[in-house]
């Protein structure tokens, strides 16, 4: 069971990544709008996937700073890169897969933290 889970966190990782870089690509270069509620939808149903099954609890509190400093670089980087668009767009659809993940893992860190 441990090593189903750990293929499904492992694929919507990759499948999440490629997705955001894909929709970032598309939005910053305006050949096609993918910025519909569906698409971002989906990547944060994959950043939950991700936050569930690819992140163990010895791994929480690194992917907890790590994504920290993902989603502060995301947001202000976004800003930065206005002129660039495709790297905005990527930064983005980045950050729909990662926030959704990092609060899924705080949330699950925070009544393991209680449990004990």
């Amino acid at each position: 069971m441990a090593k189903t889970k750990n293929m499904l966190g492992s694929w919507a990782f990759l499948i999440g990544v490629l997705l955001a870089v894909i929709v970032g690509i598309f939005n910053g270069l305006e050949i096609y709008s993918l910025n519909t509620t569906l698409v971002v939808a989906v990547l944060m149903v994959i950043g939950i996937i991700i936050g569930l099954f690819n992140i163990t609890s010895v791994e929480s509190m690194p992917f907890l700073f790590s994504g920290l400093a993902l989603i502060i670089a995301g947001v202000f980087g976004a800003g930065v890169l206005q002129s660039v668009p495709v790297a905005s767009s990527t930064l983005v659809a980045m950050l729909e897969i990662f926030i959704p993940a990092t609060i899924v893992v705080a949330i699950r860190n925070v009544f393991s933290m209680a449990k004990n």
